[in-house]
């Protein structure tokens, strides 16, 4: 299947497909059956990139064939969300015409949000002038008229925000209102119906929790802020500086006063704890003053490193999202040395892949 096309009709059976081959690879850690989590069939993707191809008086989007490297022209876009979709032909509408804004524009990334808010950022291979802010700024407003969207020009050492280069997203989640600063060109997750689900259904295994929460890899706060209703405190670490940027405007647009965000690598947290390094940016926070039994890693494909393995083992629970299943079962072969598996969960993130967003609730033995 071309990138970004759907088979609406082939749905369910893809879906059993992958709950099949993950209920089989965690089996060696005998899990309880998988707990799935289905996204809406199409326009479910928040996010997209495309290529921009120049013929004649022509413009239009473009991906690539995987098999074939043949270039695909389209005009919509079935897997992203219908706000997308919707500006893909308003924005193509707008740019054939203007000479200034399309000369050597190469590619259009789109983030889009539930809340109805987009950016849209147009890649460059030539510097930008005057004249391409003037002209952008007169785009943005004509867009303005029908969407509420943020426009970004880019080019080679040069970023150009028409206004800022964020979105204000509204999720969600056990009928409860939660609010997330997502910055272009920083992590997001993908998927924004199944995003509420697997922070439902974090919440729900956490519904019974005590003491505080330690999360690893926390982004913009995603996960922190939707589970501090269940502990008492919550000390998150992420390294990227937009994502803690992010995650600190969002602990103040919702009112929380229980989370403590830092600045950290996973590696890094690990040292401190291990008391192996000292770090400045732990000036005035006292780690032995958390009460962490919980710990919730969402960590990159290739899982967690080996240090970082031993020192989850410490925390009575854990909770692992993964989106790579094979990395989560290496990982498990440590983990389960020490923990059961409680709950395991498919949240299909990535429907029609390969891919799959899973989730573990590990239990001391």
């Amino acid at each position: 299947m071309l990138p970004g096309l759907v088979d609406v009709a082939n749905y369910d059976a893809q879906l059993n497909d992958k709950t099949s081959t993950l209920q089989t690879l965690m089996q060696p850690f005998n899990p309880p059956a998988v707990e799935r989590f289905a996204s809406e069939p199409s326009h479910y993707r928040l996010r997209a990139e495309f290529r921009v191809w120049h013929e004649g008086d022509d413009l239009y989007h473009i991906v690539f064939n995987s098999q074939t490297k043949e270039k695909v022209r389209v005009d919509q876009f079935p897997s992203a969300s219908r706000l997308i979709n919707d500006m893909m032909l308003a924005l193509m509408e707008e740019l054939k015409d203007k000479p200034v804004l399309r000369q050597k524009l190469f590619q259009i990334d789109y983030l889009s949000t539930l809340s109805g808010q987009i950016v849209v950022s147009l890649l460059y291979h030539r510097q930008l002038d005057d004249a391409w802010e003037t002209a952008a700024r007169e785009l943005k407003a004509r867009l303005g008229e029908r969407f509420d969207v943020q426009l970004i020009g880019r080019a080679r050492k040069q970023k150009i925000c028409l206004d800022h280069d964020y979105v204000i997203e509204k999720l969600n989640v056990n009928d409860q209102e939660l609010i997330y600063k997502q910055v272009e060109n920083s992590f997001t997750q993908p998927n924004g119906g199944i995003n509420q689900k697997m922070l439902e259904w974090s919440i729900d295994i956490t519904n019974d929790a005590t003491g505080d929460l330690l999360e690893l890899y926390c982004g913009n706060g995603n996960f922190s802020l939707a589970l501090a209703q269940n502990f008492d405190r919550v000390l998150a670490t992420e390294i990227a500086k937009p994502s803690v940027d992010s995650a600190q405007y969002n602990i103040s647009e919702n009112n929380i006063d229980n989370v403590t965000i830092l600045r950290m690598a996973a590696e890094e947290f690990t040292a401190a704890m291990n008391g192996e390094r000292e770090f400045r940016r732990l000036k005035g926070i006292d780690l032995k003053s958390f009460n962490c039994n919980t710990i919730l890693v969402d960590p990159p494909r290739a899982g967690l490193d080996d240090e970082t393995l031993k020192m989850i083992q410490a925390y009575d629970n854990i909770i692992y999202i993964s989106c790579n299943p094979e990395t989560l079962a290496d990982n498990l072969k440590t983990l389960t040395q020490t923990h059961d598996v409680a709950k395991l969960a498919l949240f299909d993130q990535f429907p029609y892949t390969h891919h799959m967003e899973s989730g573990v609730y590990l239990t001391r033995k």
